[in-house]
């Protein structure tokens, strides 16, 4: 899977960058999707050293995103970006296939 329109903000690509850093030689971000959270889909997000051959891969600068074949029709088109405001500092999916999603931004519905 090559074309999936998913793209990873400045902002975003910044901190994952600075996450990876810390978590040492090839560690990747995973953004996957799972059922479950209060409007039937959430994001899910975890550091991880191995890949599948079918992972898409988003690299932006030192940024290494990657997302199962499973989770990357309900994330095409998406932008990741990471918010830092009153509320707290987190990761966001501008997703344009979610109908719906609750307050926080974590879950979604299609």
């Amino acid at each position: 899977m090559t074309d999936t329109n998913v793209t990873i903000s400045e902002r975003a690509a910044r901190r994952i960058g600075e996450i990876l850093k810390t978590e040492g030689d090839g560690a990747m971000l995973r953004i996957s999707v799972e059922g479950g959270g209060c409007s039937g889909f959430q994001y899910k997000f975890d550091v991880e050293r191995a890949r599948a051959d079918d992972d898409l891969v988003i690299a932006r600068d030192s940024a290494v995103v990657v997302v199962d074949p499973a989770s990357a029709p309900f994330l095409a088109g998406s932008e990741v970006d990471f918010v830092d405001d009153l509320i707290g500092a987190s990761f966001r999916v501008n997703n344009p296939n979610a109908t719906a999603s609750c307050g926080c931004g974590t879950s979604f519905s299609v």
